[in-house]
Parts: structure tokens; sequence; C-alpha cells
């Protein structure tokens, strides 16, 4: 890799880890992997928290390695560049997200969609090609293949493109690649979390019609007050629900945890979609003939491919969409994830990483 002295090389790294399935994190020192031709180093300033973190940490999937430093919500700075890569030079502001590997050359991969890549591999918690561990961006410093990393367009506030990276693009995949990216349409968002508050913010800019569909009406005001939703229903509201019954052309499902889904798919008008974008360990539950009435359907998407992160960080510095968060040290990362388990936080931790002691405990 070139260096400079103004960014020396640096071997080791400090980030904050779980060494078991009580998911507690403390401070962790260990070796980064070794470069290569196509690597950046990059220097994390922020990283966002993410549902996903919290389970993979206490091991919800049933594959987590310890020990785990969590975070796949990257925003940081350029150190060096291996001699191949030509995108990146030192100093630019870049994002890394959930993926840090791939085949590169199964089906998904070839047409762009390496986030379905059977062999791809995980920003943390998985193994890399030379055997090592991977760790995410709870930690002082990363490598990453360069294929891996999307500049930061100018401008952005940097603590606010983190969650962009995952949430964002998570949103912005599946409205994109089925033809949902034009106004006009209607759309449905199940939980107003990190992901559904960026769902919101995207679906509008697109020019939809939004319902924000909730447990409860405590969200009602942020929702069409400050994010801009159309309408707000509150999903045990029977008279409510049966009045938008058939109203809607899709839901994006950002729920992740178990939850019965025939009073949604009632929403859906023909043809309509439920796109599950929330990662359950519970299996889900719903009668056929809902689906087969109306030719709705239940779809999965993941994530999004690295080029629908460049496309939708540019869509959100057209659109002056960010997205909304609570800027924590690292030393609060445990009461964190514990408030994010009680739903507690509008809408997305995000850890100033260069601005925490990462040793200190």
């Amino acid at each position: 890799m070139d260096s400079s002295e103004e960014a020396p090389r640096r071997t080791t790294t400090t980030g904050w880890a779980a060494r078991d399935s009580s998911g507690v994190l403390s401070p962790y020192t260990y070796t980064l992997r070794k470069t290569g031709t196509e690597d950046v180093l990059i220097k994390v300033l922020f990283c966002g928290v993410c549902h996903t973190d919290l389970f993979n940490v206490k091991n919800h999937f049933g594959i987590t390695r310890y020990p785990a430093v969590p975070g796949h919500e990257v925003v940081g700075e350029v150190l060096e560049v291996g001699s191949d890569v030509t995108k990146f030079t030192v100093g630019d502001k870049v994002g890394v997200g959930y993926l840090v590997g791939c085949c590169r050359n199964c089906r998904p991969c070839t047409s762009g969609e390496e986030q379905y890549c059977k062999k791809k591999i995980y920003t943390f918690s998985d193994v890399y090609t030379d055997g090592q561990l991977t760790q995410g961006g709870f930690a002082d410093s990363m490598i990453v293949d360069h294929k891996f990393v999307v500049k930061i367009p100018e401008g952005m506030v940097l603590e606010q493109a983190a969650p962009l990276l995952c949430a964002g693009v998570t949103v912005y995949s599946p409205l994109s690649h089925f033809g949902l990216n034009k106004s006009g349409v209607r759309g449905g968002i199940l939980g107003l979390g990190g992901v559904g508050h960026m769902g919101v913010k995207i679906a509008k800019a697109m020019g939809h019609h939004v319902t924000v569909i909730s447990s409860s009406d405590k969200k009602k005001a942020e929702a069409m007050e400050h994010l801009g939703a159309d309408e707000y229903l509150v999903s045990s509201d029977a008279t409510r629900m049966q009045e938008a019954a058939d109203s809607l052309d899709y839901i994006l499902d950002t729920v992740p945890a178990f939850h019965p889904l025939e009073p949604y798919l009632s929403l859906l008008g023909f043809g309509g979609k439920l796109i599950l974008i929330g990662a359950s360990n519970a299996p889900l539950q719903f009668v056929s003939p809902m689906l087969l009435r109306g030719r709705r359907s239940i779809i999965g998407s993941f994530i999004g491919s690295m080029k629908e992160a460049e496309e939708m960080l540019e869509f959100c510095k057209e659109k002056g969409l960010s997205s909304m968060i609570e800027v924590i040290q690292m030393d609060y990362i445990n009461t964190a994830f514990q408030r994010l388990e009680n739903n507690d936080v509008k809408y997305r931790f995000v850890v100033d990483v260069a601005g925490s002691e990462l040793q200190h405990q």
C-alpha cells in the first residue's frame, strides 16, 4: 500500500468487542489483516448502530464468531490506498456498509447484486479470504477491499450519512429494483425505527403518498409533522385498518421481530407487494388466500448493491435527505444497545468513534 508521513500504516487497532452472547462490549486490540493492492485503509470517524449489530453480538442468528467488533454503517477517512486503487485517494471521506467481500463470479455478482452472493463476506463476525476474522466499524480503523467502499458526497454531514449505508440503501434498493421509484405510488412503512424513518423520507422524496403503520399512536406527531408522512395507521385500530384496506401499492416491513402478516397484507391493493427488509429469527405467519385473492406477494430484499449505495447517496444529496440521529461516545454503547432493544431512540444512534477514548472502560 502507498503511505504518507501524515497517515502511517498501522498494523493494530483498538475497537469494542463482544466476547460472548451477553453482547456486552469492551475494549479489544487486534491486528488488522494483511493488505493487498486493491485495499483501502480507513480511519473510522463515525459508525451507526443497527438492530443487526445488537442481534449479532447476542448471537440471535446462531452464527456469531467471538470476539466480535460490530458496526457496519461506517464513515471514515482514507489513510492509505493500494497500488491498484484508482477510485480513492488519501483524505477522501468514504463509507463502508454490511459487506466487505464476495466471490465475483456467481450470477448475483456478475449481475451487480453482490449482496446475494452465497459467498459474501460480512463486515464483522465473518471469515475473510485469508482466514482472518472480519471486524467492524466500532474501531479506530479498518482495511477494506475498494469494491466495497463508497465516496460520501461532498457537503454531506458525515455523522448523518452513516446510517444511510445500511438503513438508507435497505430502503432504496427494493423501491428502485421493483420500479417503485416514481411519483404517485401509494406506500406503507411498517415500523418507525432507524430503517423505517429513512423509508418515510426516501419514499416521500420519490413522490409517494406514504402511510406509516405502527402498533401505537405515540409516534404519530413525529411521523406526520417531522418526517412528512401523509397518513398514520395504528394496527390495533380495526376500523381504520378496514377503511385502509386495498389502498397500498407496497409496504416496506421494517420490523425486526415476530409479527402476524395478515393485517398488513389486507392493506395491499391488487398486485401489491409486502417487502420484508427487517430481519427476524422467528418464523412469520400468514394464510395463503390473503395473497391469492389479490395477486399480492411477499418479497424479501437484503440491503443493496454497491451501485445502489452510490445511487442512494447521490439521491439523498440531491433531495437534501439525512438521517435523524443521536450521537454517542463509544463508552455509552452498552447503554445504547439496551435502549435500542427498548425502542428508545429517534431514530439511529451514531458512535463518534474518532472522538471516543476507545481504551477507556
